[in-house]
């Protein structure tokens, strides 16, 4: 493989707009590039959780692969028409988080996000894949974009907050709960 990134400024996004992968150019602030842009940031905040200190290898590696999976969802939507995540990358998501959310107690109450730095960093990633959900929602109104952008996004937020949980508990941190009785009603 060459060169991919031989010269890093090119000064045509001067103008506020940036090309496609299709070649095509949009606005930086199009539908597109704020759904694509969200995904990066995700997979950066992925990044986040992975250089915390104690993250068990069964989720440094699940995450790792989230974060190839990312690339090619990012790439997706950076390239309108293409087909990168397929359904079988959301049912190894729902094993994935299958896997993780067996051993832990059942929740009964809300809890707060922290738990330690990597779960503190991991709650951080499953907000910006919330949103990065809601920009592939709204880029959908606007253009074409297969179901399975939309459902991976969903799923991996659900896994993000099982790893949290792990995360918390493999740090000894644990789960602080959300305490909606501490003060008065009036």
């Amino acid at each position: 493989m060459g060169n991919r990134l031989s010269k890093i400024y090119t000064r045509t996004g001067d103008d506020g707009s940036t090309g496609l992968g299709d070649g095509s150019r949009v606005p930086k602030d199009s539908a597109r590039v704020a759904a694509y842009g969200t995904v990066d940031e995700l997979n950066s905040t992925i990044g986040m959780v992975l250089a915390c200190e104690g993250v068990p290898p069964d989720v440094r590696e699940a995450l790792t692969q989230v974060q190839h999976e990312l690339f090619d969802l990012g790439g997706e939507l950076c390239i309108p028409g293409m087909a990168m995540v397929q359904d079988a990358d959301i049912a190894r998501l729902e094993s994935v988080l299958d896997g993780f959310n067996e051993p832990l107690p059942p929740l009964k109450e809300f809890i707060l996000p922290g738990g330690g730095m990597a779960a503190a960093c991991g709650h951080l990633a499953r907000t910006v894949c919330r949103r990065a959900e809601r920009e592939v929602i709204a880029l959908a109104r606007e253009e074409a974009v297969r179901p399975q952008a939309q459902r991976y996004l969903n799923r991996l937020s659900d896994l993000l907050f099982v790893i949290c949980r792990v995360l918390a508990r493999a740090g000894g941190h644990g789960e602080v709960i959300w305490q909606h009785e501490r003060r008065p009603r009036g």
